[in-house]
């Protein structure tokens, strides 16, 4: 939630994620909770409201709801951009950075530098440091820390491993027009040791950015852990344009071991479906998960826009949101592993009326408006039975059998978000679409929870196990909510609407 209410002027500003007062923003990065906030720091161009002049946003909150905007992190200058990257908590003090009361945060940044600096050309990983508590940070004057002489080396992440080889630091980044991750290690966070490489493989329809790397429980089995690799593409999605994709495995300290590769080597465009995205929407971008999070939570956020139009959507003066945080856990289904996605939040918290509820409705045929649930904010939560319908669902931000459609086609397993008729659309050629992912009934069900903002719709299908993340530009006075079947009949078994404004 951002402090500023939308305005006529501002119709499309989010009111359940987060995004920048006057500026633009893309990539989340430096994600950490320490003393009790969440930081949320992200490329910002302090400038402007299209990608440039690459800098470090930073917002933080207490509860992944409500965020509050603080003045630039890590600015650029005459000599490089600040690229993508994360934050640690030196504990002990290895870096140096820290004094004998503090202990530093320390952010580990790609430095993209610019004609006529020392480093013309290349990509590098570079240090700063905050004793402060992550508000104010100084540059480290060895920078760079890292380099391969590569203009394409970027987006730090670096975790504290602790295993049977001792520990450390790793750093995981990428090469990113080689379809590869590089893993490195570190004693101080200053010199840097290579380990290992991971790629090509699955999706390689584009740059490989934003590496993560991370150990899951196996249904919630503490004694039982893989690990997670996740590596952003752009373009290259399976439906077109920027996506996220992860990987399930073993990592030994040195080198991550994947048993959930498809396709080693490049892309088989024929195979997309079969590789595990972290999103199947248009709009899930650069995901990356929060360092040091409470409860050994692993909880992620993603940049809501795609790069085939993200300087062209008609938001002022700001431009690109966040997307809400979400809770990680590895689940068994159908006899593999699965990453499941859940909202995170007290989302009780921020109701502002009572819910609409219905139960035990027959939808056959024409669009049912519902009488009573209307809004531009607001979570749905439905069950849906498949009857006899080809296809059956919603229409978000409607007017009349206009808007956004959230759908399931029982027949060939399809769940898609259409955003055709959604609001505007023709501000770039490749906005409006028809997005879909695989789905299957779970006894015979079909679970939604769908999170409505004004400039988007995120659908978590089967408690998470497929999500969906769109933007829309609906008009101010598109806000009813709708049934529909197609073809034959559905039921709705349960169907909660409730309302945030």
């Amino acid at each position: 939630m951002t402090a500023a209410t939308a305005t006529t002027a501002d119709t499309f500003r989010p009111v359940l994620h987060y995004a920048a007062r006057n500026t633009w923003l893309n990539d989340p990065n430096g994600l950490i909770f320490h003393d009790g906030v969440y930081h949320l720091y992200y490329q910002n161009n302090p400038l402007g409201n299209v990608w440039g002049n690459m800098s470090w946003g930073h917002a933080t909150s207490t509860d992944l709801l409500t965020w509050t905007e603080h003045p630039v992190a890590i600015a650029c200058d005459e000599n490089e951009d600040i690229f993508s990257g994360s934050i640690v908590f030196d504990r002990d003090n290895t870096s140096g950075f820290g004094t004998d009361s503090v202990a530093p945060l320390v952010a580990i940044y790609t430095s993209a530098f610019k004609p006529g600096s020392a480093h013309e050309g290349i990509q590098a990983q570079s240090l700063a440091y905050s004793l402060d508590g992550g508000y104010t940070w100084t540059k480290h004057s060895g920078n760079p820390v890292l380099t391969r002489s590569s203009a394409e080396f970027r987006d730090p992440k670096v975790i504290k491993y602790d295993g049977g080889g001792g520990s450390y630091w790793v750093m995981v980044a990428v090469e990113a027009q080689d379809f590869q991750v590089v893993l490195y290690k570190s004693d101080d966070l200053k010199n840097w040791e290579l380990l290992s490489t991971f790629g090509p493989a699955n999706g390689t329809g584009g740059v490989w950015e934003c590496p993560d790397l991370f150990p899951l429980p196996v249904d919630g089995d503490p004694g039982n852990l893989r690990w997670v690799l996740t590596v952003n593409l752009n373009p290259g999605g399976p439906n077109n344009g920027s996506a996220g994709q992860y990987f399930i495995g073993d990592f030994d300290g040195t080198t991550f071991t994947s048993a959930s590769t498809v396709t080693e080597g490049l892309q088989d465009p024929d195979r997309l479906a079969d590789y595990q995205w972290l999103d199947w929407g248009r709009d899930y971008y650069a995901a990356v998960s929060f360092s040091d999070a409470p409860a050994s939570r692993r909880l992620m956020i993603a940049w809501m826009n795609n790069w085939e139009y993200a300087n062209h959507i008609p938001t002022a003066p700001w431009r690109s949101p966040m997307s809400l945080a979400r809770e990680l856990s590895l689940q068994t289904i159908d006899g593999n592993l699965h990453l499941v996605q859940q909202p995170a939040g007290d989302w009780a918290s921020l109701a502002s009326q009572e819910s609409f509820c219905l139960a035990g409705t027959t939808i056959d045929g024409a669009v049912q408006t519902l009488a009573g649930a209307a809004g531009t904010v607001q979570r749905i939560d439905v069950t849906f039975t498949a009857g006899s319908a080809e296809e059956f669902g919603l229409i978000l931000r409607g007017d009349g059998q206009k808007g956004t459609r959230a759908g399931i086609r029982p027949g060939d397993d399809t769940l898609f978000v259409d955003r055709r008729e959604s609001g505007q659309t023709d501000f770039h050629e490749s906005f409006a679409s028809i997005d879909t992912a695989p789905i299957r009934p779970i006894a015979g069900s079909y679970r939604l929870t769908i999170f409505v903002d004004r400039c988007s719709v995120e659908v978590f299908a089967q408690d998470g196990q497929v999500t969906i993340t769109e933007l829309i530009f609906p008009a101010e006075t598109s806000t009813e909510l709708s049934v529909y079947a197609t073809g034959g009949t559905a039921t709705i078994n349960n169907f909660q609407v409730t309302q945030f404004a």
